[in-house]
């Protein structure tokens, strides 16, 4: 698919700069290239790693929600086994070698509890790695290797208490203003989301929104007569750009496509296999979180969809209808969130990443799925629960911080 504006200035910057072999002065959070003298190619475990994770959820079919919890299991256990890995105090090519084969392990173990069927699989990945570069096998691999399956043992325990799996028990109200569930008899898609455990947040409810303008109200009519005048004369450009940022089911979703992201700052800075992990698990956890706190307030307010308010709104077919209220946009949520980390990883392109999560939050107007208050009460409280997780983790004591 063509890419669009936004999307191609943030791919073109990354390659202008990722071509020179000069590592970049440092960026934000005290990142620093610190892998002198090891060849590139072999240097990082974690990418491949991350790409196989948005591949197997592509291929499974996770909608949005189940996808958005996949990304932060894997970073987290990668992030924790290099930490312990390079406790051990190997360093040189030992330690490059070690946090490879942490990172592999803790990724195999976790992404094998996600996909089984894929077992055999991501076992043949992790021989790959181990033997990956010069003077292969490694010990310092298979050492690091052991350490990263128990810490994504550690993981999985806590996957399994989560309340992920926990089916939604509560009511979905009707009336007026009200969403109507796509199916029969009512269900809502992620309605156990504010009831999982979270990885930063001390409640769901911690960055919960104001309520959307009143049903019927003059700010409500106006928002809902945009949608409508968009649906009437939506040009080509909308739809592509629509049908761009869909990233539905059968993609890595919206959270992959900020983890792609986040690889292209990896590779264009060349962090380390730490400064890697660290972001993959941050950024991850805190999308992760504010999808939790954006069903919060969706269940909270239950607000309606523009087509379900105005019938004659027609919505982009490659979006869809989503099966869950419109307030605040889900979308808007993610991609905020997701672009304040990455803004404090790379601030020199904070300007590119706004304005992808501008053209993110468009793009649901774009399909008729979300009015504007939507996207900028989403795009507040992904803004907001990213603050508090980059804080937290800036702490040095944090839940990414390995015990």
């Amino acid at each position: 698919m063509r890419a669009t504006p936004a999307v191609l200035t943030l791919t073109l910057a990354l390659l202008v700069t990722a071509c020179t072999d000069q590592a970049p002065s440092p960026t934000g959070s005290g990142l620093s290239a610190s892998r002198s003298g090891v060849p590139f190619a072999s240097g990082l475990a974690s990418p491949a790693w991350q790409e196989r994770a948005a591949a197997l959820v592509g291929q499974a079919g996770f909608n949005a929600q189940t996808a958005t919890r996949v990304y932060p299991l894997v970073g987290v256990a990668q992030y924790q086994a290099v930490q312990r890995a390079e406790a051990k105090g190997l360093g040189g090519r030992d330690q490059l070698e070690a946090n490879r084969g942490a990172v592999a392990g803790a990724s195999a173990v976790v992404l094998t509890y996600l996909f089984p069927s894929q077992a055999q699989a991501l076992e043949d990945m992790v021989n790959t790695q181990e033997n990956a570069g010069p003077g292969g096998p490694h010990p310092a691999f298979a050492r690091g290797e052991a350490i990263g399956r128990a810490v994504g043992a550690e993981i999985v325990t806590r996957a399994q208490g989560d309340g992920f799996s926990t089916p939604f028990t509560g009511t979905i109200p009707g009336g007026a203003g009200l969403w109507i569930s796509n199916t029969t008899p009512a269900t809502i898609a992620g309605g156990q989301l504010p009831g999982v455990t979270p990885w930063f947040l001390t409640s769901a409810s911690q960055f919960r929104p104001g309520p959307p303008p009143a049903f019927g109200s003059a700010p409500f009519t106006a928002a809902l007569n945009e949608i409508r005048q968009i649906s009437d004369t939506r040009t080509a450009e909308q739809i592509q750009i629509a049908a761009f940022w869909a990233l539905s089911t059968g993609t890595p979703t919206t959270a992959g496509f900020w983890m792609q992201v986040a690889t292209d700052g990896i590779n264009q800075h060349r962090l380390s296999e730490r400064e890697a992990t660290h972001l993959y698990a941050l950024l991850s956890a805190t999308m992760f979180d504010s999808q939790i706190g954006c069903w919060d307030a969706k269940e909270t307010y239950w607000f309606i969809r523009p087509w379900q308010a105005d019938p004659l709104i027609t919505v982009v077919a490659a979006v869809g209808r989503p099966n869950h209220p419109a307030y605040p946009s889900g979308h808007s949520c993610l991609s905020a969130s997701g672009a304040e980390v990455l803004s404090t990883f790379f601030p020199e392109q904070r300007a590119q990443l706004n304005a992808m999560v501008t053209e993110a939050g468009l793009s649901r107007m774009y399909g008729g799925i979300h009015y504007r208050f939507d996207i900028d009460a989403g795009q507040a409280l992904g803004r907001n629960v990213a603050r508090f997780t980059i804080a937290a983790d800036a702490s040095g004591n944090s839940v990414l911080t390995a015990r």
